[in-house]
């Protein structure tokens, strides 16, 4: 199998969202072509600022492609980009290669590659995981599930963006992955919020103390840099509450699938529930402020970030 560099391939690109349109912007810098389609269009426009081109649908993005990615919402936006008569794989010619990069459950991923292999098209699901500023960076991580020739072809891809990539195993082992990281990513939250609210109601100073637990060995890395901004209530969305809300169903239905209790992901998939009710627009992180309300602490600036 061929290497997928930049003089080797033509890439389609479907779903520019947070994550889709800094993935974009990464493999236009690294010399790629590129072509993108999302369903707005001002978003494709701004890909095609930068010297993409645009596709005015996804048969068009398919037949023109013979690499596709995409980073869609969720299950039910990566069926309809994929199936149908108007799907990636109606348009898409034998050969083409997907690199189906969106979180959702292992069996929707596992069906892509068997709805692709009767094509003659092979997929491999790759879960992103890191934050907008990684995509920003190329510092991204990578979890791929399918052929491992088709993974170390795609390797001058993974380079472009990410800065670690793995392969799991078959087909949906990266998306399980992903499940598992981000159900560590999700609970951990609730976690520190708990602890936070704990150390404000027990008289701590709440910036001193967001920048000390900050520092301590038991906060992961990916929750350091939302205490900094939890310091100054800044709850806009790097990764947003909904999106967190909608990983949490994931994990649970294949928890149940798999018959493994989890209580803790279930309180915290609560609590996040409860948050987005009040409005989606918000980051993760906003189940802190969730519960300091439930325990009548009143959010307030401090005057200095972490």
């Amino acid at each position: 199998m061929k290497t997928l560099t930049a003089n080797e391939v033509n890439l389609g690109f479907a779903g520019l969202g947070n994550m889709g349109s800094r993935i974009a912007q990464r493999l236009l810098g690294r010399g790629y072509q590129l072509e993108v389609y999302d369903r707005d269009s001002a978003k494709a426009e701004a890909i095609a600022a930068l010297g993409g081109g645009i596709a005015k649908n996804i048969l068009e993005l398919a037949r023109t492609a013979n690499v596709i990615l995409s980073c869609l919402t969720n299950d039910e936006a990566v069926h309809s980009v994929y199936t149908g008569p108007a799907g990636v794989f109606a348009g898409a010619r034998p050969g083409t290669i997907v690199l189906e990069m969106s979180t959702i459950s292992p069996s929707s991923s596992r069906e892509l590659h068997r709805l692709g292999a009767e094509r003659g098209i092979e997929v491999l699901d790759v879960a992103i995981s890191g934050s907008t500023p990684a995509a920003e960076q190329g510092n991204l991580t990578l979890l791929a599930g399918g052929n491992e020739d088709l993974f170390r072809a795609a390797e001058p891809i993974f380079q472009a963006i990410a800065k670690q990539y793995f392969l799991l195993g078959g087909p949906g082992s990266g998306t399980a992955m992903k499940l598992v990281v981000n159900t560590l990513l999700g609970v951990g939250m609730q976690a520190i919020a708990e602890a936070v609210v704990l150390g404000e109601k027990s008289g701590l100073d709440r910036g001193r103390l967001l920048e000390v637990l900050s520092k301590t060995a038991v906060v992961a890395p990916a929750h350091v840099g939302k205490l900094a901004r939890v310091a100054i209530n800044d709850y806009s969305p790097q990764f947003p509450l909904r999106l967190m809300n909608k990983d949490f169903e994931l994990i649970l239905k294949a928890a149940a699938r798999e018959h493994v209790p989890m209580p803790a992901t279930e309180a915290a998939f609560y609590v996040n529930s409860e948050e987005l009710a009040g409005g989606d627009g918000d980051d993760f992180s906003a189940v802190l402020r969730r519960m300091e309300e439930v325990a009548g602490i009143a959010s307030r600036l401090v005057s200095h970030a972490l």
